[in-house]
């Protein structure tokens, strides 16, 4: 397995950057493993709606959990406003920086997939 680290800057576009990421370093199986920071306003599809929602921030990262791989990104978000109130849904994209935002992330030398199917 091989991990990684990244720091996001302010203003960038939370999803957008972490599948340029993926794809600039060719990911076949990636993980996240943490994420820490803060956003502006989120983006997120919330269960069993077709279309996203957007929340005004500032907002603290809770958790962000999914796989990043060359078909796209498959990605979870949970966030805490100011009152402690949290939302979570799929990651969308215009889910903007505020301060800043740190990952962990690793890449399976295999597959789940090969996994089951040699199991």
């Amino acid at each position: 397995m091989h991990t990684y680290a990244l720091r996001l800057s302010p203003g960038a576009d939370l999803r957008q950057a972490l599948e340029a990421y993926a794809e600039a370093q060719k990911l076949q199986a990636g993980v996240v493993l943490t994420c820490v920071g803060s956003l502006t306003e989120a983006h997120l599809r919330l269960a069993n709606q077709p279309e996203a929602t957007r929340f005004e921030g500032p907002f603290e990262i809770v958790s962000l959990v999914g796989t990043l791989s060359p078909d796209g990104v498959h990605l979870h978000l949970s966030i805490a406003d100011s009152s402690g109130r949290t939302l979570g849904g799929h990651l969308m994209p215009g889910c903007r920086i505020y301060t800043n935002v740190s990952f962990g992330k690793a890449e399976k030398d295999y597959s789940l997939i090969d996994c089951l199917s040699n199991a």
